[in-house]
């Protein structure tokens, strides 16, 4: 499908990714909840090797449940969430599905930490869900 773009509000920061993304998810952790400010963070996962990101994101680093390094970029002008690198996975970059251009193709394919999901967040039909991590 190409080349994916997106990048924040303001358009101070810019992504593009080559070839298809490694995993599109829904993260319902509380982390996730807390950054996006919604239910949970809808996350397209690629390579870093395929992303390239213009521009020079604000990022605020968290230690997560794996205690590894959590990091998420945002805009420092508009303040927009735009992405996530994980300490445990230095390989992939996430980027939240919002800031695409076109978020209509953002697809996920799995629910995590839906222990964390709140009563009232419905979530899709077909995806894997899992209580936890990836690895739960």
């Amino acid at each position: 499908m190409g080349q994916w773009t997106g990048g924040c509000a303001c358009g101070a920061i810019r992504f593009e990714c080559s070839g298809e993304p490694a995993l599109m998810l829904n993260c319902h952790c509380r982390d996730c909840q807390r950054a996006s400010g919604s239910a949970y963070a809808a996350i397209v996962v690629f390579p870093r090797t395929a992303a390239s990101v213009t521009g020079d994101p604000r990022y605020y680093s968290k230690t997560g449940g794996s205690g590894n390094p959590i990091e998420r970029g945002s805009c420092p002008t508009c303040g927009n969430p735009v992405m996530v690198k994980l300490g445990k996975m230095p390989e992939v970059i996430g980027f939240h599905a919002v800031s695409l251009d076109d978020p209509a193709r953002y697809k996920p394919a799995m629910d995590l930490f839906t222990a964390s999901a709140h009563p009232w967040d419905v979530m899709q039909e077909g995806t894997v869900k899992k209580p936890g991590s990836m690895q739960s």
